[in-house]
């Protein structure tokens, strides 16, 4: 099984419609090739589609999962092998009133988890200070707050508000939409600094790297192409010593299972976090799927992702590669 979900349109170069042409453009190419050779797939794609590495995603998790059946072993296992025996989940925190960001924390604290990624990016830099100031305040020994703007701000607002909140233990991502913008904004602070959207290849990680752009990065597997150049960004941020958030923009049951086989794999030391979005998810396309225990989750040792498909709740097909497209 293979899953990829855009968040939107306007958040990356990817869309939801998008994801079904292109799959229904590259599945003619991929007909007789073998799923267990995943370079010569990834190749194959790339020839026959440019970019969009969101379409391709889909595609490359279920042959990854192909291959774990195939193998017998798990995802995990063919990812480098089980680092832990169970990972930590980050929780979203919604932008609103501090009251209610705060309120949020606390809830979700109850629930077991000690890492909160808190929305900002809000057209007011003082109305985002005043989020920021109520949520460090909140934040109690041994959690990790991020502040995470999604490129929300122009340079003069992020600015203004690394100076007002300077004094405060958080860390701060993606700030400003380009590379260039946040490499500034950088250079004013001395808060941990997180790179985001901007981070979309190998040679944009190593050029931040040189750069002494951020501290840590978030990996997100669909806008990397798949598991498959995941995990050599993942192993090269390794290399680097670079911490790392592993999530996706969003999905269900298959993108949890890809995600948190990638987490579980990766060593303890370079792991930030790792995404709980999806298993806010209620309508369920597979049986096996992960389920968060007190903030944490642990992947399958069945074979692949360790999911059984329900063929009832996937639908019909929308491309028939018997037919033409």
């Amino acid at each position: 099984m293979g899953e990829v979900c855009p968040l939107g349109s306007t958040y990356l170069a990817a869309y939801p419609a998008g994801a079904r042409t292109g799959i229904a453009e590259l599945a003619p190419t991929l007909i007789g090739a073998d799923p267990l050779e995943l370079d010569v797939i990834n190749r194959r794609m790339d020839a026959a589609l440019k970019g969009h590495p969101y379409v391709k995603s889909a595609l490359d998790i279920a042959c990854w999962d192909i291959l774990g059946q195939a193998a017998g072993l798990s995802v995990c296992t063919l990812l480098g092998g089980r680092q832990r025996d169970a990972i930590a989940l980050y929780q979203p925190v919604s932008r609103g009133a501090p009251r209610k960001m705060v309120a949020q924390v606390k809830k979700a604290r109850a629930q077991g988890f000690r890492t909160f990624q808190a929305k900002v990016g809000g057209e007011n830099a003082d109305d985002d200070i005043e989020r920021i100031r109520a949520l460090a305040a909140a934040i109690e020994p041994g959690e990790l707050l991020v502040c995470d703007a999604n490129g929300g701000w122009t340079a003069h607002q992020a600015a203004r508000l690394v100076r007002g909140v300077r004094d405060l233990d958080f860390m701060l991502e993606q700030p400003c939409a380009s590379y260039e913008e946040c490499l500034t904004i950088r250079r004013r602070t001395d808060r941990p600094f997180v790179l985001d959207e901007v981070i979309d290849s190998v040679p944009a990680l190593l050029r931040a790297h040189a750069d002494g752009a951020m501290d840590a990065i978030n990996l997100k597997i669909s806008k990397l192409g798949g598991l498959t150049r995941a995990r050599r960004f993942r192993d090269l941020g390794v290399a680097l010593g670079i911490p790392m958030t592993i999530e996706d923009s969003g999905g269900g049951d298959v993108a949890a299972a890809a995600v948190a086989s990638l987490a579980q794999s990766t060593p303890p030391p370079h792991l930030l976090s790792v995404a709980n979005a999806y298993f806010q998810v209620k309508a369920h396309v597979a049986d096996g799927y992960l389920r968060a225990r007190r903030g944490r989750v642990s992947v399958s040792d069945r074979p692949g992702l360790g999911l059984t498909p329900r063929f009832d709740a996937l639908g019909d097909p929308f491309v028939d590669v018997r037919k033409p497209v």
